[in-house]
């Protein structure tokens, strides 16, 4: 059986070679008691850390290649959000058993997505338990740069990166739920579960939108929950238009109400959505042209504090939405 150390050495301890390239931004990394980071001068550094829990986040038999792409990827995604460039990341990792079957797939699909990325891994831990996976990571931003929740402006348009719903719709094909409704086949279902198990981090999209976006985070818990952070953090309100919102290709095959439910309140969609000064629109357009992430304008920020749904005709739209929680949520 491996050894603590051994664990780490065979399946997370990169060649030399493979380091190389990082050498200036990484001054020590796997090895020692602490990893030493040397960020670009003048940077900020933006830091981050997500759990997955087995059971909550993730089903206990995912796949390991695309579950360890998926637990970086939502990390990305916090970098993306904050505009920041990754630089590093931590590995704190919780198993039943040290299992060569499921530890090298793991491992593949977690480095492929750090090479893409230049973000190396620099140390963590590693115990035996219920499967459990935490990630700290860490990036690096100019000063006054970063995209915060806090800066969304009255007057501004409110934006999304990417499509949204199509995870909460695999979601719902593996539950069962609505068979009456949902019109998906097999190879419907493995397409949309596609974006549920490995999110396309938006660090390009991130980079590009400093100094046209105002206020900006991830989606990570469905749409309505998660600006309505921006929307406290900023003491603005919003107005959406549903049938703006861009569902995924999957998603836009089911009926109305499924489509506007899950892309106002899916989930696991790991988007941008940013907020930015309508006169900045051209500039938000070219953004996303230039990390090749379509972009679509969705809604505008206003005065008060109420979020206003509406339809492609403007008149009220009434839903009730329950977005994801980590403590109430089934």
């Amino acid at each position: 059986m491996l050894s603590e150390f051994d664990l780490i050495k065979q399946y997370f301890a990169r060649p030399a070679a493979a380091r190389a390239q990082a050498d200036a931004r990484i001054g020590l990394g796997i090895g020692d008691d602490c990893a030493l980071l040397n960020p670009s001068p003048g940077m900020q550094m933006a830091i981050s850390s997500d759990m997955l829990v087995s059971g909550r986040h993730f089903f206990p038999d995912a796949d390991p290649t695309m579950l360890g792409h998926k637990c970086l990827a939502v990390n990305l995604s916090d970098l993306a959000a904050m505009g920041a460039k990754p630089l590093a990341f931590t590995l704190a990792l919780s198993l039943p058993e040290a299992k060569a079957e499921w530890l090298q797939p793991f491992s593949a699909g977690l480095l492929a997505l750090a090479d893409q990325h230049n973000c190396t891994l620099i140390g963590g831990d590693t115990t035996k338990g219920p499967l459990n996976i935490c990630i700290t990571i860490f990036g690096e931003i100019p000063p006054g740069q970063a995209l915060r929740r806090d800066a969304a402006q009255v007057g501004d348009d409110i934006w999304v990166s990417g499509t949204l719903g199509d995870a909460r719709l695999a979601l719902a094909g593996y539950w069962k739920e609505h068979p009456e409704l949902l019109r998906m086949d097999e190879a419907q279902h493995r397409q949309a579960a596609l974006r549920m198990h490995r999110p396309t981090p938006r660090i390009e999209l991130g980079i590009a939108l400093r100094g046209i976006a105002h206020a900006a985070l991830d989606i990570s818990d469905g749409l309505m929950g998660d600006l309505g952070h921006i929307l406290e953090r900023s003491g603005v309100g919003a107005c959406l238009d549903v049938d703006a919102l861009p569902a995924g290709p999957i998603l836009g095959t089911q009926i109305q109400d499924i489509r506007r439910r899950y892309t106002l309140a899916g989930g696991d969609d790991y988007e941008i959505c940013f907020t930015a000064p309508a006169a900045k629109r051209a500039e938000v357009l070219a953004a996303g042209a230039a990390s090749n992430t379509a972009v679509t304008r969705i809604g505008s920020i206003e005065a008060g504090s109420a979020v206003r749904l509406v339809d492609a005709g403007g008149q009220p739209v009434e839903l009730q939405l329950q977005s994801f929680d980590h403590f109430t949520s089934a």
